[in-house]
């Protein structure tokens, strides 16, 4: 699947890159992981990882200077992927720092699991909603204690359940982020991948 499709692999030390990155040139692509601001308004697609601590990602991010950017690459068009916590700072604010403000791109907040064991480990199957053509009704795999909850419904593309049925991915113009992690998905991870990739 060789392609000239340049991508974007963010890096602000928050995020199981190297994993993500043998995926992607797995699949005959060629990412550069960096931060660097011409570099990323430069390419066709960006991947925004991340894993730990919301408000740890966050000051990471914001001390990367990457803020302004993203925005700068969302209104330019570029296609952009957030992952697991990649896509839970994109909201305004989480439970798991009450006091420490997400980016705000998507509004909304982020909630935790009540009642039932955290963190969810595992394998679990999403249900699309019809919006998202790069989503199947697949099983992914999933690390999370914690998940979003938009204010506009209509951007939900997939749901799951754990305890509750709760939103797993999100698809908003040129901005998809889901909350499972699909470079630990196996094929089905895979093919989410080639279909984002085409």
């Amino acid at each position: 699947m060789a392609s000239n499709i340049k991508i974007a692999i963010l890096d602000y030390g928050s995020g199981n890159i190297q994993s993500l990155s043998n995926t992607i040139s797995y699949l005959g692509f060629d990412p550069v992981i960096t931060s660097d601001r011409e570099k990323i308004l430069s390419v066709d697609k960006i991947i925004f990882p991340g894993q730990g601590h919301f408000r740890q990602a966050v000051e990471n991010f914001k001390k990367s200077n990457l803020e302004k950017t993203i925005l700068e690459a969302l209104d330019k068009g570029i296609d952009f992927l957030g992952i697991c916590l990649g896509l839970q700072i994109l909201f305004e604010r989480s439970e798991e720092a009450p006091d420490v403000k997400g980016l705000g791109i998507i509004k909304g907040e982020v909630k935790k699991f009540k009642n039932i064991k955290t963190p969810q480990i595992g394998w679990n199957k999403i249900a699309t909603t019809g919006i998202d053509k790069n989503l199947n009704n697949e099983f992914f795999y999933f690390v999370n204690s914690y998940y979003v909850v938009p204010d506009d419904s209509s951007i939900i593309s997939s749901k799951t359940n754990y305890g509750i049925e709760f939103c797993s991915s999100i698809k908003k113009d040129n901005l998809t982020a889901v909350q499972f992690h699909p470079e630990k998905s196996s094929n089905s991870g895979i093919n989410f991948f080639k279909n984002w990739l085409k």
